[in-house]
């Protein structure tokens, strides 16, 4: 079974028209990602960053599944969003070159663990903050 590790950071989620520019106070930071479309531009970054957003969902905390991920495995967000789902857990998902992230609204993190545990996954503790791997 899958282990994942919670990260320390608290996260928001800032959506802005596709034709924005990514602001530099993003760049800047120690984590984010960055997804633009034909629709929008979304940016996930810690909290701790505010920046002037259309749109912005707060308090989101995150699980990283420990990687890196062998591009052959199959199953691992379905397998995972699928136990959220179970127990009513929605999630914001970002996959990497090396491994899957979960972002968990804060107040349903607790439940969210408890879900992955009972369904045989390990959870690590937070690293040092900012950290990923």
């Amino acid at each position: 079974m899958l282990t994942l590790r919670r990260l320390p950071d608290t996260f928001a989620i800032h959506r802005w028209p596709a034709t924005s520019a990514i602001p530099a106070a993003a760049l800047a930071a120690n984590w984010f990602s960055i997804t633009r479309t034909a629709n929008e531009l979304s940016l996930v970054l810690p909290s701790a960053i505010t920046l002037p957003s259309e749109h912005v969902s707060t308090d989101w905390q995150a699980l990283a599944v420990v990687g890196p991920l062998d591009f052959a495995l199959t199953g691992i967000l379905a397998g995972l969003s699928g136990v959220l789902a179970q127990a009513g857990i929605s999630i914001f998902a970002i996959s990497t070159y090396d491994t899957d992230i979960l972002l968990i609204k804060a107040d349903r993190m607790d439940a969210a663990i408890h879900a992955l545990q009972q369904a045989g996954y390990h959870i690590e503790s937070a690293p040092t903050p900012t950290a990923l791997t």
